[in-house]
């Protein structure tokens, strides 16, 4: 005797949902029995996205339009592709790409270099009130102002009283006009992008680290490998892929430059445009100057399109070498 719709709906169904509609509702509720405390977590999370980054995204039409303030962001006329001509039409725009490409290209260089560097050396702190004290003292530069930290770089370089002129000075030689050397802007600016953001960089390194099979070193330490050993042949190994993936976001970033370090730390010297003047800076000037908020819109959707392209491109060559470290 065969049996009918109903046992078969009872035999693939749990006890109490005997009908699809039940069945629904009961899977909802096993997913929020099991998950909801997380996604309580993720919530305010998930709501600043939502409200900053999604919640705005209208307002992208603001990049073809001439706005006019007493016609509305709808009301006012339409001008196509006239704003990002602007931006990539002016005399100064090569040199503004090539700047916040190359600083860019640089902090993200050196600070994986130093960040692998600082969470290696970290991990070979022993002792609680040791680990904590090196570790507040790499964190805490994270929390200071970028004003408070430009009149720190401003302490070390100033003409007649800035610490390395005193240093220069002392052994008979001639101080250094840094605010009018630009060449010089670019190490200077790496090294304070580091001091500033090496210590909360290293941090998912140092999880990386120390989340990897201890059996791993006790094998290598058994068949007589040197502590650099282990670090070449365990550690980063296993380190690529986190390396990997937060290189691709860096990537993303790329056209996009950290507005006070560029804008606030040269403290907007014009001698030192050459080398320190970025799409952030440019667009922050022309807005400043010419009032125009369409090209400043069209600026920054351009630095989010071509970002996004720099990363689809990347995870695909990525993909092509090592399916296992694309981010998706």
């Amino acid at each position: 005797m065969t049996s009918g719709p109903s046992s078969a709906v009872s035999r693939v169904t749990p006890l109490g949902a005997t009908t699809p509609v039940k069945k629904i509702w009961y899977d909802i509720r096993l997913f929020l029995t099991r998950n909801g405390s997380y996604m309580l977590m993720a919530l305010p999370g998930v709501a600043l996205i939502f409200i900053f980054a999604y919640a705005p995204m209208p307002g992208i039409v603001i990049a073809f339009k001439d706005l006019k303030f007493n016609l509305g962001v709808w009301g006012s006329p339409w001008v196509g592709l006239d704003n990002f001509g602007y931006l990539f039409g002016t005399p100064l725009t090569a040199r503004v790409l090539f700047n916040t490409i190359f600083m860019n290209a640089l902090f993200i260089i050196t600070g994986t270099v130093a960040a692998i560097t600082v969470a290696l050396l970290m991990n070979e702190v022993h002792g609680q009130f040791r680990s904590r004290i090196y570790q507040s003292s790499l964190f805490f530069p994270n929390f200071l102002s970028i004003v408070i930290v430009s009149y720190f770089v401003y302490a070390f370089l100033a003409t007649d009283e800035g610490l390395i002129n005193n240093l220069i000075k002392s052994t008979g030689g001639q101080p250094v006009l840094w605010y009018q050397t630009p060449q010089a802007w670019p190490a200077i600016l790496v090294i304070v992008n580091l001091w500033k953001g090496v210590g909360v960089s290293s941090i998912i390194y140092l999880a990386t680290i120390i989340g990897i099979n201890p059996e791993f070193y006790e094998a290598a330490r058994i068949d007589g490998a040197s502590k650099w050993a282990q670090i070449r042949y365990i550690t980063i190994p296993l380190l690529v892929p986190v390396i990997t993936i937060l290189t691709l976001l860096a990537i993303g970033r790329i056209f996009y430059a950290d507005f006070g370090l560029f804008f606030i730390v040269t403290r907007d010297t014009p001698a030192l445009y050459p080398t320190t003047d970025v799409i952030d800076t440019f667009v922050f000037r022309a807005l400043r100057q010419l009032g125009d908020v369409g090209m400043a819109a069209a600026a920054g959707l351009a630095q989010s399109l071509i970002g996004f392209v720099l990363v689809i491109i990347s995870n695909l060559v990525v993909r092509r070498i090592d399916p296992e470290k694309a981010l998706f």
